[in-house]
């Protein structure tokens, strides 16, 4: 009997030792990692705070604690651009006695201290007072100007874009006279990074003051690089309005001297309806017996650019509707990078009435973008109130049923 207790008491003691080992070196391991520079490509900085990633070991850390934040506000002169989390109100806004800042010039005086910028481009007293004496009408056209600065660090190689302000915004809300703007940043060709800043409740002169970081970009490249500013002005109950964009080509313009101030006017959309919004051929085919309707998503043909940067990553979302009520919908793959997309993508729908006289379906061909909402690139309608080939190709499935019947469509605007 003691033969078996003291192998059973020594059993227990390896295991609480082979436990208490496994646990010593996953804490090592752990804490050598945590030394290590994680592989961050991207940081995205509110309020012009300071970081890069070697400086991050939590979460919480993304912020300085108060001892770090008083010290900065001591030492920060009455000019500077720093803007102070706890002077926003409810709403994100900053008070009048923030924002209300002067022309450019202003941006000039920020403290020599905290980094050497350059300003190009810049809006001068001239020219302030000839913005001043505008006409109304020449105010309606203007959409306001876009303030932001560039900087590459070179020893974390880094390229710093921070989004500063915009100022003369239009009203995008006819009730209130104003509007909700955001800003959505792109690095073109590539569409690798995209960023947006927090939206800024009732006001026409936002003050962001966010910063992005993008590291793994070489010094080298950024000639080749084309920012592309979006200011958009969001909607709770449809989708966002597009104010304006601002698009800033790289080349030519020299980082290796410090942080560099710019101001661009912002620009009306280039919109794309005279060049058309490309082709989708679907193929239908109603089962009387059955009571079914068979959608097979063939191919989409020259679809246009999604923006600036050039192809779009084409989708489409069949809705089906009966008496203008949507009943069913379903979506095809997303097909990376083409203007000429092949789905080949079938879908079954259950008609619940006999006959096709109140069903209808609709083809939204869109963009995929993970970082913000899917643009609607373009829109096709089949029906018995539909007009053209909709129309068209609407009554012939009606009138040869079990027939598949498969047509090309002209995209309208979505």
């Amino acid at each position: 009997d003691e033969i078996p207790t003291v192998v059973g008491i020594f059993s227990a003691f390896g295991l609480v030792f082979s436990v208490s080992l496994f646990a010593w070196i996953c804490c090592q391991r752990k804490s050598s990692k945590s030394n290590k520079t994680p592989p961050y490509k991207f940081v995205h900085v509110l309020k012009g705070v300071d970081i890069y990633p070697e400086n991050l070991n939590s979460k919480k850390k993304f912020g300085a604690d108060d001892k770090s934040e008083a010290k900065n506000k001591s030492a920060m002169p009455k000019n500077s651009l720093h803007l102070d989390l706890e002077k926003r109100d409810l709403n994100g806004n900053f008070p009048k006695t923030t924002t209300k800042m002067q022309g450019s010039p202003d941006l000039e005086n920020s403290s020599p201290k905290h980094f050497a910028e350059r300003k190009k481009d810049s809006v001068s007293p001239d020219s302030l007072k000839s913005i001043t004496s505008l006409s109304s009408e020449d105010k309606q056209d203007k959409l306001g100007t876009l303030f932001f600065s560039l900087e590459y660090n070179f020893e974390r190689k880094a390229f710093v874009v921070n989004i500063k302000e915009a100022r003369g915004l239009p009203a995008m809300d006819e009730q209130s006279m104003t509007s909700d703007p955001y800003i959505k940043m792109t690095i073109l060709p590539e569409k690798k990074h995209k960023v947006k800043t927090r939206v800024l409740r009732k006001t026409l002169d936002p003050a962001f003051d966010e910063t992005f970081t993008f590291y793994g970009i070489p010094y080298s490249q950024i000639q080749d690089l084309t920012l592309h500013f979006m200011v958009l002005s969001f909607d709770r109950f449809s989708r966002d309005d597009v104010i304006g964009e601002v698009l800033i080509p790289l080349a030519g313009i020299e980082l290796s001297e410090g942080r560099l101030l710019m101001d661009r006017e912002i620009i009306k959309r280039n919109v794309r309806k005279s060049s058309g919004r490309g082709e989708l051929l679907v193929s239908l085919c109603y089962q009387s017996t059955t009571n079914t309707l068979t959608v097979v998503v063939l191919k989409a043909r020259h679809l246009p650019k999604s923006d600036v940067s050039g192809l779009s990553d084409p989708y489409v979302k069949v809705n089906l509707y009966h008496a203008k009520k949507r009943i069913s919908k379903k979506k095809t793959h997303v097909k990376k990078c083409t203007p000429n997309a092949v789905f080949n993508e079938l879908f079954v729908f259950d008609i619940p009435c006999e006959g096709l006289d109140d069903i209808s379906i609709e083809f939204l061909v869109l963009d995929s973008d993970r970082g913000s909402r899917n643009e609607v690139i373009g829109r096709l309608t089949l029906g018995s109130s539909a007009e053209g080939t909709g129309g068209e190709h609407w009554k012939e499935i009606c009138e040869y049923p079990r027939r598949q019947i498969a047509k090309w469509h002209m995209l309208c605007d979505g």
